[in-house]
């Protein structure tokens, strides 16, 4: 959607959105901050009171400013280990999303990858869902996530199918649509058959900038990522034990210990990191490593606002966000050789870090907050 350039940006024209209607908030669950949460803290910062119902949440790994909300979880978060393990308990999502309570206000903006988009929306209220993608375990990656084997695959179809027919039915609740590239629209117009409006997640252009005297002082490339399987993280371990080049590999998940025992004397995985931190290797990598198929992806965007050239697989929101020669190279197959091949070519090529910066000033926070206003007005209209 076109930002409207006859108001002012910023989380007061997306509030003024509303004309005082009570706003709650929803996301899946809350165990860390990426993409998703950096999205959520948009609407915070738009909505400060408003409530936040989530299945799970670990306040100790999210942000001030997300845990300043009340928030509201599911019987889920009453298991030991939760945040730890809430992946296994997929089978019990729905159940869980349905039994939250029903916000008391006039409008429900769940930001969604898996159930918060079935969330049950306030009586005579209104339901605008930010959608990542439609459930993704369910309709796109089945085999990143449960393997190749035939066995395995007999055992989940039912649970596949359940899944489906539940988000597809609750699809139909929600009033407004919001994707966050063309290719999470054209996923929300095949699996859900909806129209959706386009709004680009924000990068904070303002915290992300090149170091203060431009120089880069790193040797080493980088990965900033949640180390689940679809990310395909392992395209990088491979070929960087394999050849012995310098990578720094930022984030946790389930594929951590798989990949700490494929990483070889150059590879350092180095967990979750502060925001400060990770700003500091954006700065000083040589360039960033995007081996997976994304729905839209933030990193990137944050690693070109601090100048960095990205390498990124040509798939997905990636083919949206980075400019092919300018701020970035593509490879074409997710393997080690077609990575390999696209990091020599980034590396040799000359990138201006004015222009890296400048493909994602296109995406910085003013364009995320008008385009969401026109859709908070027409979900209230």
């Amino acid at each position: 959607m076109p930002p409207r350039r006859d108001a002012p940006a910023g989380p007061e024209i997306l509030a003024a959105a509303t004309r005082g209607a009570p706003v709650a908030l929803g996301h899946d669950w809350l165990t860390g901050m990426r993409g998703g949460e950096r999205v959520l803290e948009c609407l915070c910062q738009a909505f400060p009171s408003a409530p936040i119902s989530t299945l799970v949440c670990n306040p100790d790994v999210v942000s001030e400013l997300i845990r300043s909300h009340p928030v509201r979880t599911s019987f889920l978060n009453r298991l030991p280990g939760i945040d730890r393990h809430y992946r296994k308990f997929l089978p019990l999502m729905p159940l869980a999303a349905r039994t939250l309570p029903r916000p008391d206000a006039k409008l429900l903006i769940t930001t969604s990858h898996c159930v918060a988009k079935g969330f049950r929306k306030p009586v005579g209220g209104r339901h605008l869902c930010i959608c990542f993608t439609p459930m993704r375990y369910a309709w796109t990656f089945f085999e990143e996530y449960f393997g190749r084997s035939p066995v395995k695959a007999a055992l989940v179809k039912p649970l596949l199918a359940y899944l489906r027919r539940w988000d597809r039915r609750t699809a139909a609740e929600v009033d407004v649509f919001v994707a966050i590239s063309h290719h999470v629209a054209d996923r929300i117009q095949r699996f859900y058959g909806r129209n959706s409006e386009i709004v680009y997640p924000a990068v904070d252009t303002d915290r992300c900038t090149p170091a203060p005297d431009g120089a880069c002082r790193g040797d080493y490339d980088l990965i900033v990522s949640a180390l689940v399987p679809y990310k395909r993280i392992d395209l990088a371990v491979e070929l960087y034990s394999r050849k012995g080049w310098p990578l720094k590999i930022v984030g946790a998940g389930g594929c951590t210990d798989a990949l700490r025992r494929a990483a070889g004397p150059s590879v350092e995985i180095l967990g979750r990191l502060p925001d400060e931190a990770v700003l500091d290797l954006y700065r000083n990598c040589r360039l960033l490593v995007f081996p997976g198929e994304e729905d839209y992806g933030i990193v990137p965007l944050e690693a070109q606002a601090c100048g960095r050239p990205v390498v990124a697989y040509a798939k997905g929101g990636a083919l949206e966000t980075v400019a092919d020669g300018v701020s970035g190279v593509f490879f074409s197959e997710q393997t080690p050789e077609s990575l390999e091949d696209a990091v020599i070519r980034c590396a040799e090529a000359k990138f201006d870090p004015v222009a890296v910066r400048g493909n994602a000033l296109r995406f910085g926070p003013g364009q995320f907050f008008e385009g969401m206003a026109a859709c908070v007005e027409k979900a209230l209209a």
